[in-house]
């Protein structure tokens, strides 16, 4: 595992009002996205859920990956899922594009199926990428204040 990345007080200060079972799941789970691509730029916002979106520049359309965090749960979802292969059928929702795994135990998430799926998100991610970006393994925090 490589040093973690510190969480952003802005979500942070979210986030610990959660349940403690929810955000130790929730930190693994974002460790695992940042071991897998340390280079990514993590976007923080707080609309409907308290969400960290992973991507390969500042632009939200360039994510690949988002952990949004609702009340009593979260999962691991895929910016353009549609567009992923998905041989082991992981993926769920009926979205234009976004399709996600939910998140119970790391298990879920910490195997070699997932990570795949992670790894083809993220190179999807690069080869659509429109504009070069100077942005690398920022965390950039959209949460109004």
């Amino acid at each position: 595992m490589s040093a973690t990345r510190p969480v952003h007080p802005d979500f942070l200060e979210h986030l610990q009002h959660k349940d403690s079972a929810l955000i130790e799941l929730f930190l693994d789970a974002r460790q695992w996205v940042l071991d897998l691509h340390p280079e990514a730029n993590e976007l923080l916002y707080r609309t409907h859920a308290l969400t960290a979106v992973f991507s390969v520049s500042d632009r939200l359309g360039d994510a690949y990956c988002m952990l949004p965090i609702y009340t009593n749960h979260f999962n691991l979802g895929f910016n353009k899922g549609t567009l992923l292969p998905d041989p082991h059928k992981l993926l769920t929702g009926t979205g234009n594009l976004i399709r996600h795994i939910d998140i119970t135990a790391p298990a879920d998430y910490r195997n070699k199926k997932a990570k795949d799926l992670l790894r083809a998100a993220i190179e999807l991610a690069i080869s659509d990428r429109t504009k070069p970006t100077k942005a690398v393994g920022l965390t950039i925090s959209k949460i109004a204040k």
